[in-house]
């Protein structure tokens, strides 16, 4: 079984900064890939960021140029990198792993856009 926790999210002005970290139980080195999804009330919930095995990345078009999904396999633990922050990236993000035909996610953490 493998075990995410997200951490980071908080209440930010716009324009303003934060970094999601995602902790995982186990070596990331080889999984198929990780990503980073997000919900707002009443909306499905949607791909931000996407990380392949072999580092190929995606990016919602909403989020391109501001957002950068990195990881460190030494620590088990990948991110979010959110820079320009708008009101409408308010949303409940999650992390995501997928481990051959398995998929684990995390608890979720709130990010929250606001002057």
């Amino acid at each position: 079984q493998v075990q995410l926790v997200e951490s980071g999210g908080g209440l930010v002005q716009p324009g303003g900064s934060l970094r999601l970290s995602c902790a995982v139980s186990q070596s990331i080195f080889s999984f198929d890939n990780m990503g980073w999804y997000r919900q707002a009330p009443g909306k499905q919930r949607d791909l931000v960021a996407l990380r392949s095995y072999w580092g190929v990345t995606n990016y919602a078009d909403s989020v391109k140029g501001r957002f950068t999904i990195s990881r460190d396999n030494a620590k088990n633990t990948f991110y979010l990198q959110m820079n320009d922050l708008k009101p409408e990236d308010t949303a409940v993000y999650y992390c995501k792993v997928d481990v051959g035909a398995l998929d684990y996610w995390g608890q979720g953490t709130q990010v929250t856009v606001s002057s």
